[in-house]
């Protein structure tokens, strides 16, 4: 029986929030570590490249986790994967200023990475199917994580100033944790959309034959990784590019990477508004990435020019990091309707595996100098670019819309 108009309206916007909220709480579980990593290694009695080696389990739970949970969302239930990420990330919090352990820590913080991955998995597809293809709400995912990056520093900073334990940070994560999920106890997601057996038979079968949608996943996977590689590499490497090879003082410095931030938000709602009124996807994920590539070229030619980097730093953040990584993945959504959880969980995928390698990747290149490893970053912004135009040249812009080959 279905709700009525009034009341599913009401339902809508309660599970809206509540998964909104999800991602301000993971936007502290990105950075609570590193924030506290002083503290956490006084009170492990261990040195801080100990505790930076404990966040790095972070990632093996997202590599690990990605594509299980992606399939198994599918087949089973989307809030039950949203539970499972609000109870991961609860037992992260809690479990982190009680335990003593090295070994303990290693697997709370792989547990704050399948949080992510089962939050992905049941959020990015109950959203998208609570609009009928349309992913336009899955844009404010990235605002609401931008937004717990915001908040967490400052109460961090709090704590410290008044000289209080610095545990209340991990404390207030797991309130705002129990408060959602009271929420989501009583809320309805929409139903799965399910295919029949046959059904699902002749989609294999013509999939077979459908090397352009064959080529267009393979297009997208790529931009999974590129679209995340891009971001990662910019906010590890561009203050000390600034510094080292630019000259500009630490201020200065720092000031570049909170432009970036500022322009991620504004992107973030710019490009809900444009998908709001039904702007073409595929026309938004080229032009951006466009900008982005002419963002960076700006930044490494025009250094000198503090101003014209300041804006081309914000101008990046809001091409680059303003919901366009989301907008791939709807695209790729639509492209397989009825696998949705496993395409998020492919997607994803590829981003975590971006997260491993962007490190090494520049590690090797600072070697030689550090405008090179600052360079790279144009390298993979070309290389998402040119995978968005060869997918627009497919022509799958029907197939996306219809879940046809």
């Amino acid at each position: 029986m279905e709700m009525p108009i009034a009341e599913s309206q009401i339902n809508k916007r309660r599970l809206s929030l509540s998964l909104y909220m999800n991602y301000l709480i993971h936007g502290f579980g990105i950075i609570i570590l590193a924030q506290n990593m002083v503290a956490l290694g006084g009170t492990w009695q261990v040195p801080i490249k100990t505790v930076s080696f404990v966040i790095s389990g972070i990632g093996i739970g997202r590599l690990v986790a990605y594509l299980i949970t992606g399939t198994l969302a599918d087949m089973l239930s989307r809030k039950l994967f949203v539970f499972i990420g609000m109870a991961c990330y609860l037992i992260f919090a809690l479990g982190m200023v009680i335990t003593h352990s090295i070994p303990v820590a290693y697997g709370l913080a792989i547990l704050a990475g399948i949080a992510n991955s089962a939050l992905d998995a049941g959020t990015y597809t109950t959203l998208v199917e609570m609009n009928n293809g349309k992913g336009y709400d899955t844009i404010l995912i990235k605002g609401f994580v931008s937004i717990g990056e915001f908040i967490l520093p400052l109460i961090v900073a709090a704590l410290s100033a008044n000289n209080l334990w610095f545990g209340w940070s991990f404390i207030v994560m797991a309130v705002l944790t129990i408060a959602n999920m009271i929420n989501m106890s009583t809320v309805k997601f929409p139903k799965i959309q399910r295919v029949t057996l046959r059904h699902h038979q002749q989609t294999v079968n013509q999939s077979k034959k459908s090397l352009r949608k064959i080529f267009a996943t393979i297009l997208l996977l790529g931009y999974g990784y590129t679209s995340m590689a891009v971001m990662i590499w910019f906010t590890q490497w561009i203050t000390l590019f600034a510094q080292k090879s630019l000259g500009y003082g630490n201020l200065t410095a720092h000031t570049l990477l909170s432009l970036y931030s500022v322009g991620s938000i504004i992107g973030v709602i710019t490009l809900f508004i444009l998908l709001k009124r039904n702007i073409n996807e595929m026309t938004l994920l080229i032009s951006l990435n466009l900008v982005a590539v002419i963002a960076l070229l700006i930044i490494l030619i025009e250094g000198n020019n503090i101003n014209l980097v300041s804006i081309a730093s914000l101008v990046f953040g809001f091409s680059a990091a303003g919901g366009i990584m989301q907008t791939g993945l709807t695209v790729f959504m639509n492209l397989y309707p009825h696998h949705r959880g496993m395409v998020t969980g492919a997607f994803y995928f590829f981003g975590s595996i971006a997260s491993f390698t962007v490190p090494l990747i520049t590690g090797v290149l600072s070697t030689h100098s550090i405008q090179l490893a600052f360079a790279g970053d144009l390298a993979v912004a070309l290389s998402g670019t040119v995978l968005m135009v060869v997918l627009a040249l497919l022509n799958v812009k029907e197939k996306i819309n219809n879940g046809t080959n």
